[in-house]
């Protein structure tokens, strides 16, 4: 059964649309909602949201992603395969560096633009919607065993994106919050190995001025209390034990965060 799996920006209705189509064209497709509450053009969140669960989906599977605040302007739409030989995924969207960081978690990658119009929507092509009319059946099209190369022609200089833009400053790591989750955790893209380097599961931080203790879970403070912990994507996580750092912290996805070790 072919698995396909969703993630955009667009709240309610417009998943909708994209589930239609898909099941118009693969009916046996089996379409798995990653989210659609990524933060309306929140590029790097949703790079961030795909990233941190690809590598849990079956061989073969197709991730349709679609945050696209370029749609109808010249950007291209791609297509990806990415991983070993026999592990293969496919990912389809907006050529913004959106996919990137997960086709690459996966290992090599071969990017394409999608140009085919074979493999569009046949009742036409909006130009505010190409998750419903180009992502959409490229997708389901892929899920059925159509080639990659059959969505157009081979591509190097696509617009790529990473969330490796941290720096080490003494005893200070600087980095930006990539994602923050429905529980109010904020997510950094400080990896585990750098602050590992610096800290042990016990001690304090601060962050952006703030002491909060080092744990390895949130259970290991009282309830209310702040903490940091290395959330199970392998980043540095700000948390409250049943509470919101997202509030407390006045912390949202894209603002910049000071980890100071102490």
């Amino acid at each position: 059964m072919p698995l396909i799996s969703l993630t955009t920006d667009f709240g309610d209705l417009y998943p909708a649309a994209m589930k239609a189509v898909i099941l118009g064209i693969s009916p046996e497709a089996q379409i798995i909602d990653i989210t659609h509450s990524i933060r309306q053009a929140g590029i790097r969140e949703g790079a961030f949201a795909l990233y941190s669960l690809v590598r849990y989906f079956p061989q073969g599977t197709v991730h349709i992603v679609v945050v696209d605040p370029g749609v109808g302007t010249s950007r291209r739409a791609l297509a990806i395969k990415a991983g070993r030989t026999g592990k293969e995924q496919f990912f389809v969207g907006p050529d913004n560096g959106l996919l990137i960081p997960a086709a690459r978690h996966l290992g090599e990658i071969e990017v394409y633009e999608i140009t085919n119009p074979e493999l569009m929507l046949k009742s036409g092509i909006s130009a505010t919607f190409h998750g419903r009319d180009i992502f959409a059946p490229v997708g389901a099209h892929l899920s059925k065993g159509t080639p990659l190369e059959a969505v157009g022609s081979k591509v190097s200089d696509f617009v790529s994106l990473d969330f490796e833009n941290f720096e080490v400053d003494g005893p200070f790591l600087l980095g930006e919050i990539i994602f923050a989750d429905s529980f109010g955790n904020v997510i950094t893209n400080i990896p585990e190995d750098i602050v590992l380097k610096f800290s042990t599961f016990g001690s304090q931080v601060e962050v952006n001025g703030r002491k909060v203790s080092f744990v390895q879970t949130y259970g290991s403070v009282g309830q209310g209390e702040s903490l940091a912990l290395i959330g199970s994507h392998g980043f540095l996580e700000i948390a409250v034990n049943k509470g919101n750092a997202a509030r407390q912290f006045g912390l949202k996805s894209g603002d910049q965060v000071v980890i100071k070790i102490i």
